[in-house]
């Protein structure tokens, strides 16, 4: 199986919603009218990533924190079909998907955290993405192992504790 960049969003609980609209109903600061079919219209959304609220939904990209790729390398490549599609899809964990400014996401890219932080909210981040590896069972490579360390001592996040609910 190879990687995709494309994310094919799941309605997993059948509601005509499916996860890109699951995760913009959640996350709206100004909660959006739902219609048929999963109509969304109005809002408002905060991307913490660069700290701009949005009205318009399709500025707001719904991220990976730990993107899909770097998933792939970090042990997913041996993870069955359905297991993939459920990380994908993960509505179980709040930090696992979030709504970003688009043009920052694809800034952000595949990239890992010894490559890309976001400009503000840097602990909030580093915590988000090892829940994330932890909830699945991800590996961290050298590289990411010394960049959180690094991190967590130069922007004061140490002695945090990430409470986890295990996906596999």
């Amino acid at each position: 199986m190879h990687r995709t960049r494309r994310t094919l969003w799941d309605d997993a609980d059948g509601d005509g919603c499916d996860t890109r609209e699951e995760v913009l109903i959640s996350e709206a600061d100004d909660p959006p009218s739902v219609g048929p079919g999963c109509t969304i219209t109005g809002g408002r959304w905060f991307s913490y990533y660069d700290r701009v609220s949005w009205t318009d939904k399709g500025r707001v990209d719904i991220d990976h924190v730990v993107p899909l790729a770097e998933a792939w390398d970090s042990g997913a490549g041996t993870w069955t079909t359905a297991t993939r599609e459920a990380y994908a899809n993960d509505l179980g964990d709040y930090r696992t998907l979030i709504g970003v400014t688009d043009s920052v996401n694809q800034a952000k890219d595949d990239q890992d955290v010894a490559e890309w932080l976001p400009t503000y909210d840097r602990c909030r981040y580093l915590r988000d993405w090892v829940a994330v590896k932890h909830r699945w069972g991800l590996t961290v490579d050298s590289s990411e192992k010394s960049a959180l360390a690094a991190d967590v001592s130069t922007y004061g996040c140490a002695n945090t504790t990430i409470t986890v609910s295990l996906a596999r």
